[in-house]
């Protein structure tokens, strides 16, 4: 592996073996239904508490993502996955009930990518022949946690983005057929001064640009090297901002395109409850492993490159008035040959 910068790049070209994306009722409503594998028609998820649906979204997408690998649990090297959940418990009980090795990490809405990039190290060092990367949200879970009860019945601002209920795993491996991951960026903590916990897409705009000019920077490349570049998820506010912060940095985003998994998974003209649109640790995952992934499948797209947002508030740090810091991670994937 080849470190600059900030950016590593992988010499052996570790491929996603396979993926899953499992999500509720209103992501089913949305443009890209097709592309994920279960569909639940029910917010619960045939379970007693929001919290035990979500563990459920991420528990199927990890033996679907198995599935769809060819591997079986006992080929299965690691596990490294996170969550929104005080302590990420949806993740380390999924864990639990995987028995495999595992490794938590905690990046808010850019977990998609963190673990990807570090499942994607283990499996490009040596260190594992097959790693499974994943994360999950659901609505619920989290607007209780971060703001309301959903049965509070508050109104948001328009600003304000709607957490997705779904979970998306992948199977990294030395080798098979599927997309390369050839590199990684690693973000560092951007904080705008931001304190509202509704203004996520304001808050992570500034990390997702950092990330992205550096991981142009770093590799060489230019934006017009990739088919699409999707940030996730900045949605209708934080979208703007970035495109205006790039130019200022001499970014030409006009060379490819340049699109949200938050303003994907929904069709905001028919859902106008999910307002500026999508968010969560769910949103860049069931996007990427479902639909970005079946399209590269396809031989639609041939580069990509995702950058997973996160904003590293807690529920106490805001509360207590502190400002939200925000991150990114971006990882490149690519159709081989």
């Amino acid at each position: 592996m080849k470190v600059t910068g900030q950016t590593w790049k992988f010499e052996n070209k570790p491929v996603i073996l396979g993926a899953s994306s499992i999500v509720g009722p209103e992501e089913g409503e949305g443009p890209l239904a097709q592309d994920f594998d279960y569909i639940y028609d029910n917010i619960e998820i045939n379970e007693k508490t929001w919290e035990k649906g979500e563990r459920r979204l991420l528990e199927d997408a990890a033996r679907t993502a198995l599935e769809n690998s060819g591997i079986t649990e006992e080929q299965l090297q690691f596990y490294v996955g996170g969550d929104l959940m005080n302590q990420i418990i949806s993740s380390s009980f999924a864990a639990r009930k995987m028995g495999v090795p595992y490794i938590g990490v905690f990046g808010a809405c850019s977990t998609s990518m963190e673990s990807l990039a570090i499942a994607s190290l283990m499996v490009d060092s040596g260190a594992a022949q097959y790693a499974m990367a994943g994360t999950a949200s659901h609505n619920c879970t989290v607007e209780k946690q971060f703001r309301y009860p959903t049965e509070y019945g508050s109104q948001k601002p328009p600003y304000a983005q709607y957490t997705i209920t779904g979970a998306g795993c992948s199977v990294v491996a030395t080798q098979g057929v599927g997309p390369e991951i050839t590199y990684a960026t690693i973000g560092k903590v951007m904080d705008l001064g931001i304190k509202d916990p509704f203004n996520m897409g304001t808050a992570m705009a500034p990390a997702a640009v950092d990330t992205i000019t550096a991981h142009f920077k770093d590799s060489g490349r230019s934006p017009g090297y990739y088919d699409l570049v999707v940030t996730g998820d900045l949605a209708a506010v934080g979208l703007p901002i970035a495109k205006e912060l790039l130019q200022k940095e001499g970014v030409r985003m006009e060379e490819t395109d340049f699109m949200d998994c938050g303003l994907m998974i929904y069709d905001r003209d028919k859902q106008k409850y999910v307002l500026s649109g999508g968010s969560g640790c769910g949103c860049s995952a069931v996007v990427t492993y479902g639909h970005i992934l079946k399209r590269m499948r396809r031989g639609e797209l041939k580069k990509v490159l995702v950058v997973a947002t996160g904003a590293l508030l807690s529920p106490l740090s805001y509360q207590q008035g502190e400002s939200i810091p925000c991150i990114a991670h971006a990882v490149a994937l690519e159709m081989g040959g």
